[in-house]
């Protein structure tokens, strides 16, 4: 582990910070290249559930350049996902010891599959669900108009926000090299985050159990995936780097 001063850990964090903004910066320059061939990956999944009932429409005369803007935006934080994830590790690879390093490097790989994970479970799940349930509520017949930006921002942050749900288990793995958290404190939590999790699905769902069940089930199982990977990897290995530790003070 390499010892850094506070202005060395300021200096490499701004640096880091500038590299993030660049790689942001290029990408979103090439999103916007290809925002029809993104704006119509992202609107296929509305157009099935509309069917031949709706139309989907712009209502301001900047809508659709506002639309592309914000899509290209939010599909670089996507698309560029490798890089700057691998920004953050550099940023925290210094500060770990060689034994660390080598634990949590795989995890990183394994972040970077949760990521895209969660935007596929996204894309391909919970949208046709939650299209599906709100088109067929209530009454039939009558033509659905949507708006384009709406649409578009909304599902944007969607996708983003399930992968970064995704990063669940990472996130509890960070925390427990950290020696924030263990498993028998992850465990007692475990019926609050449940309950949490139930509320938020509900809230960020249509009024459909169903749809409701296809956010909340893969939260807790996300849970439950990091409770056992904090049990399997991180309380092992602080109890043999405790164990050291005294055998060490004692010599």
């Amino acid at each position: 582990m390499k010892e850094m001063a506070l202005t060395d850990h300021l200096e490499e964090l701004r640096n880091r910070l500038i590299r993030i903004i660049v790689i942001l910066f290029v990408a979103f320059f090439v999103c916007y290249h290809f925002g029809a061939e993104v704006q119509n990956f992202l609107l296929a999944p509305l157009r099935e559930a509309l069917g031949t009932e709706g139309k989907i429409v712009f209502l301001g005369l900047l809508d659709k350049v506002l639309t592309q803007f914000q899509l290209a935006f939010w599909s670089a934080i996507i698309v560029s996902s490798p890089f700057w994830f691998g920004q953050i590790w550099l940023f925290i690879k210094p500060g770990l010891y060689e034994k660390e390093i080598k634990i949590i490097r795989p995890f990183l790989f394994f972040g970077f599959v949760l990521f895209w994970l969660g935007i596929a479970f996204g894309y391909f799940i919970v949208f046709p669900f939650t299209f599906g349930t709100i088109l067929n509520f209530g009454v039939q017949g009558i033509e659905a108009t949507m708006s384009l930006k709406d649409y578009i921002i909304l599902s944007s942050k969607i996708l983003v926000f399930l992968g970064v749900l995704f990063q669940l288990p990472n996130v509890l793995l960070i925390l427990g090299f950290m020696g924030i958290v263990t498993s028998k404190k992850l465990s007692e939590l475990r019926r609050y985050v449940i309950t949490g999790f139930a509320v938020i699905s509900a809230i960020m769902t249509p009024p459909d159990p169903v749809t409701m069940m296809a956010l909340w089930v893969p939260m807790v199982c996300l849970y439950e995936l990091g409770l056992w990977s904090v049990f399997l990897i991180v309380d092992p290995y602080m109890k043999k780097k405790n164990k050291d530790i005294v055998s060490s003070d004692e010599s």
